[in-house]
């Protein structure tokens, strides 16, 4: 299952590589001239097909994560289970504490995993959402410190900064990815040129949106510590230890064909080619950040 930054990034690398698509077969190519690659036009072209997948992908974060994961929102106003209730005052106790101005939407999702997370284009839209897995096998302060760090994601802003970091790296990934199909064009007959561009971008912008991914990775497992820390403020730096030694515990308690807990994208192994495309860091460094106060 993909959870705030694996959904986000599919859904642009998706989008990148429609948009890469329609130009390349509408014939989208201004920054070729006679001479070469005009590398200013591209560079402009590249940006501006770089910032639309990252913001398409952050105002579509919110209606994805509710139809991937089947998030059932609760409504504040309507007849609402105690445990619905309890869950949707302990969001807005730590929201306010945050002091977020407009309460973000508070959902459910049936899963056996334990997780939670948290997304949206802005701190005035956003949701937390919680895996029916994670209210069964969690107690009531550890299911604290998983929500104060969910909500510290969204005070922190952290979908935005991720999205600006993305727009970025999507520049990247366009700008070099045409260049190396333009080149890759240059090796072959003048009638197939054109196929083989249409190709290779395709083919360069997948391969350079992987690589360009372990740079996200990097960055979203230090907003991990920074949404710890805030969590340990909220909620209390016990609360924010004792959620993360929960998890901890689960990981060890769950079967052989699942080796990580999907909460936090905790990986079971640390380290190893694998961990750079982790989008959080390991429990243990986690945990002792928390304890040395950092």
């Amino acid at each position: 299952m993909f959870k705030r930054i694996g959904l986000f990034l599919l859904v642009n690398g998706l989008v990148i590589v429609t948009i890469g698509i329609v130009t390349s077969l509408l014939g989208v190519r201004g920054y070729i001239t006679k001479e070469g690659i005009d590398f200013s036009a591209l560079l402009i072209f590249s940006a501006v097909v770089g910032f639309s997948g990252a913001l398409i992908s952050l105002g579509l974060s919110r209606i994805m994560a509710k139809w991937a994961m089947g998030v059932r929102v609760i409504d504040p106003n309507g007849p609402m289970h105690p445990i619905e209730k309890a869950l949707l005052d302990e969001v807005y106790s730590l929201s306010r504490k945050a002091g977020l101005k407009v309460m973000p939407e508070v959902g459910i999702y049936d899963s056996p995993e334990v997780n939670a997370f948290a997304t949206g284009p802005s701190k005035n839209r956003s949701l937390v959402a919680v895996s029916s897995g994670l209210l069964e096998r969690m107690d009531d302060d550890a299911v604290s410190g998983v929500l104060a760090h969910e909500v510290a994601h969204i005070a922190n802003g952290d979908m935005v900064t991720m999205t600006l970091l993305q727009g970025v790296i999507n520049t990247f990934v366009v700008f070099l990815s045409r260049i190396c199909a333009y080149i890759a064009s240059r090796f072959v007959k003048e009638e197939v040129a054109p196929i083989v561009h249409f190709i290779a971008v395709i083919i360069f912008d997948i391969l350079f949106s992987i690589l360009g991914s372990m740079v996200a990775m990097a960055f979203s497992r230090y907003r991990e510590y920074r949404a710890d820390a805030g969590g340990a403020q909220l909620a209390g730096k016990e609360k924010m230890i004792h959620a993360l030694q929960s998890l901890q515990h689960t990981v060890q308690l769950v079967d052989t064909e699942q080796k990580s807990v999907a909460a936090f994208k905790i990986s079971g192994k640390k380290g190893g080619f694998l961990g750079l495309f982790a989008s959080h860091p390991d429990l243990d460094d986690r945990i002792a950040r928390l304890q040395a106060g950092r």
